[in-house]
């Protein structure tokens, strides 16, 4: 495979005064595209918002940094749903949604989007469309036309139209009216997931929360599901694979450590370090496995299907565990000692590894 798999950050594509909108291309990091996989993040300072946009792709939001608000208005809807938002929630965007995003906080607020972009305009990157600003919709249109849609004279148009000078973020003043959350908005939409409960939790060794069209209904219509996983200093996440044919990306959240990732006929396609605000990707059927450094690491995936199935080659849900000791001392050519004894290993451990006892 000749597509390069090294890690990358994002840079940035455009900025106002109330932020900065970050992307990853699929020009620098080529499994984008092979993965069909857009990426961005978006960092607002206090009174940033985003305009309302929406997008050519579906997408999951995931807020890394800070709290704040967002308007959801899904299709044909008649009222925008309005959340509140803070660190660890994840949201599930499907197509033809159009949002805001608002921080009325004063610690910098950022959400990672990460989503399927099989049917962008440009496969690998996220096409938003802005509804308003310097760049929207309705400057592209007629004064007629416009007027024609919303029912106003020229003059209110060209107003209503012209005077946003902005290209997407801007910056309230303090103390600015803004919808509030609605209670009960989140059910449904918005999932924490460092609050959700465990589908993993290893002593020393790390824990899991899957998201999932089960826990968050709206992954379904995405496409795509997702995990939180952290792992504990010098921790080991076990050698596995999907294996339901998805692609694995990951963004480095908190912390740093190595991965490697082996590919066709056991060649290895990767070895690296990993620091915070990399994203990589991990194609289909490779393996992949990474070790924390001393502080442990975090990182939020997006797999390419909404309930994903891995398989894992050490510990007891290991795949080594269903075949027969005969299979196994044939397939290795080794002892039946030696069999035994690989056999005897790994029994309490599942998916993560504590760091061997000094």
């Amino acid at each position: 495979m000749d597509v390069d798999l090294t890690p990358r950050l994002a840079k940035k594509s455009y900025s106002g005064d109330g932020g900065a909108y970050y992307t990853w291309s699929s020009s620098e990091l080529g499994m984008l595209e092979k993965a069909k996989i857009g990426a961005a993040k978006l960092a607002l300072e206090k009174g940033g918002l985003a305009l309302p946009s929406y997008s050519d792709s579906a997408k999951v939001a995931y807020v890394l940094q800070g709290s704040g608000r967002a308007g959801i208005a899904l299709p044909e809807a008649t009222k925008e749903k309005v959340v509140a938002i803070k660190k660890g929630d994840a949201i599930a965007l499907p197509f033809g949604v159009v949002t805001w995003w608002f921080n009325s906080n004063d610690t910098e607020l950022v959400i990672l989007f990460l989503g399927d972009t099989s049917k962008a305009h440009r496969v690998g990157e996220f096409t938003d469309f802005q509804l308003t600003g310097v760049t929207g919709i309705f400057t592209g249109f007629t004064t007629e036309f416009v007027s024609r849609a919303w029912d106003l004279n020229e003059e209110n148009v060209q107003e209503l139209v012209g005077s946003q000078y902005s290209n997407g973020i801007i910056k309230l003043e303090e103390g600015a009216d803004m919808p509030d959350p609605s209670e009960g908005d989140r059910e449904g939409m918005v999932l924490n997931c460092e609050e959700a409960p465990l589908d993993v939790d290893i002593k020393n060794g790390g824990r899991v929360v899957v998201l999932t069209s089960r826990n968050l209904p709206l992954v379904g219509e995405v496409g795509l599901g997702a995990d939180l996983v952290r792992i504990d200093g010098h921790a080991m996440c076990s050698p596995g694979f999907s294996s339901d044919s998805a692609y694995q990306v990951t963004y480095i959240v908190r912390g740093s450590g190595r991965v490697q990732v082996v590919g066709i006929n056991g060649h290895q396609v990767l070895e690296t370090r990993l620091k915070a605000g990399c994203l990589f990707i991990v194609p289909r059927f490779f393996v992949v496995s990474k070790i924390a450094d001393e502080d442990g690491m975090e990182w939020f995936s997006i797999i390419t299907t909404p309930n994903p199935v891995f398989s894992h080659l050490a510990g007891k849900t290991s795949v080594w565990k269903a075949l027969s000791p005969q299979v196994l001392q044939a397939s290795f050519n080794v002892s039946p000692e030696l069999e035994k004894l690989f056999r005897s290993k790994r029994t309490s451990d599942a998916i993560f590894f504590p760091p061997p006892l000094k």
